[in-house]
């Protein structure tokens, strides 16, 4: 009588106890990313709205380029404020998200409303690895971000463009355009 013998094999597609976080990644040490985390918690989020002076100090003391009149609500939340610039006259509406573990660099009279989430990261899902990466997002002057939009790493939305509610921008957008949808398609242009 003929007896099998069954081989499984066992694909590996990613073992996280080989998971490390590059040196440097952060930009800065330990004791720098706890402490602002304690004070985006403690001082950042629980400031009355109208402090938005008070919330753009907080953010240049850890780094962040802060331009002239730039209103943040303190439910937003930033990852690493040493990796955040904006320009003048531009806001961030309430509970944004700015998972900046690259460069996230927002223009002048930016509008971006508010429960959009901004991720510069991800993960190499092909390595068993599972090796993080980051790549910056680039925001550039007079564009509007309006509710709930994802914006993935390493995307550029050009001057003027419009982005509509829960779209999500996987491509660079040009400028001047209206886009919506998942993934965001250019609808029209914003000016006839």
């Amino acid at each position: 009588m003929l007896k099998f013998v069954v081989i499984t094999f066992i694909m590996l597609y990613q073992d996280l106890s080989t998971f490390k976080v590059p040196e440097k990644f952060r930009g800065g040490g330990k004791f720098k990313v706890q402490l602002w985390g304690l004070v985006q918690y403690f001082l950042f989020h629980t400031s009355p709205q109208f402090m938005y002076g008070y919330r753009n100090f907080l953010l240049k003391i850890f780094g962040a380029k802060i331009g002239k009149n730039v209103l943040i609500r303190p439910s937003v939340k930033i990852t690493y404020p040493w990796k955040l610039s904006i320009g003048d006259n531009t806001w961030i509406g309430e509970d944004c998200y700015l998972y900046n573990l690259a460069e996230i660099k927002i223009g002048s009279n930016v509008s971006i409303a508010h429960r959009n989430f901004f991720n510069t990261g991800g993960h190499e899902y092909i390595k068993t690895t599972f090796d993080i990466f980051a790549k910056p997002i680039t925001i550039n002057d007079q564009v509007w971000i309006t509710s709930e939009v994802y914006v993935s790493p390493g995307v550029t939305v050009n001057k003027g463009a419009v982005i509509g509610v829960r779209s999500v921008v996987f491509k660079d957008i040009p400028e001047g355009v209206v886009c919506y949808g998942n993934p965001a398609k250019i609808i029209k242009n914003r000016i006839k």
